[in-house]
């Protein structure tokens, strides 16, 4: 991976705000899944999460697209407020993309027609341009070859990579991430971090929960830390594994790199 690493260091160069969380809360039932969340993400900027399982790091970025329902305070997406106006959710929706822990493919369609649904029946693009597209992106994922199989037919890590094809077809401006190499042998891991690694290079906005820690070295602008629903934690990469503040996340760290 270190050949392909983007310097984590190098600043988004733009002051342009894509995501806004403004005290923002959840619950599940009486559960307080998420306390006070404020996190604020530029243009081109690289946000990792990471924190231990229950900590609410999947449910703080499924907010973001409205996959699930936040109680209280403000989530702003591209300067639009995310409220239960469908309109704007619609809106939100367009410009994020996102890829799950488990590829959420259609198994009785080919990869090349996973990738032209979206654009052809939410975007209204003809059916001709959005082939052209899905094989653009799955040239730069590196399996162009696959499109006329099935996703049954393709490796774990070969699915993962047609699933952020799939997001990119959309054209979104933000991508979120959620686990996506956790449901992966570890052999398979690599070719979907060089992907993301790729996108990242070519100035992609991304939130990104993993436990990949030597992707959040290599590619994050910073590094939050969440647990019991809050973020307790955040810094450059550098200065949160080298320098952690809080014994939450001393431990964590010690737990997770071996």
């Amino acid at each position: 991976m270190n050949e392909k690493a983007v310097q984590p260091s190098e600043d988004p160069d733009t002051d342009e705000i894509m995501i806004q969380m403004i005290d923002m809360h959840k619950w599940f039932g009486e559960f307080h899944v998420l306390q006070g969340i404020n996190l604020t993400v530029r243009k081109k900027e690289r946000i990792v999460i990471c924190g231990p399982s229950g900590s609410g790091k999947s449910t703080l970025i499924r907010c973001i697209n409205r996959l699930e329902v936040h109680q209280r305070g403000k989530i702003i997406v591209n300067g639009i407020e995310l409220t239960n106006n469908i309109r704007n959710i619609e809106k939100i929706r367009a410009e994020v993309g996102m890829v799950f822990q488990h590829f959420n493919l259609f198994p009785h369609l080919t990869i090349l027609e996973n990738l032209t649904l979206g654009p052809v029946w939410v975007r209204k693009t003809p059916k001709k341009e959005a082939e052209e597209t899905a094989m653009y992106f799955l040239e730069k994922v590196h399996i162009a070859e696959q499109a006329q199989k099935y996703p049954g037919q393709l490796s774990g890590g070969q699915q993962q990579r047609v699933a952020i094809a799939r997001s990119l077809c959309m054209a979104p401006r933000v991508m979120l991430f959620d686990e996506p190499t956790s449901a992966l042998d570890p052999e398979m891991i690599k070719e979907v971090l060089d992907v993301m690694i790729d996108l990242a290079r070519e100035g992609m906005t991304m939130i990104v929960v993993t436990h990949e820690m030597g992707f959040a070295k290599s590619v994050a602008h910073r590094v939050l830390f969440m647990d019991y629903g809050q973020i307790v934690e955040e810094n450059t990469p550098q200065a949160f594994f080298e320098n952690p503040q809080h014994e939450r996340t001393k431990l964590f760290l010690s737990q997770i790199l071996h």
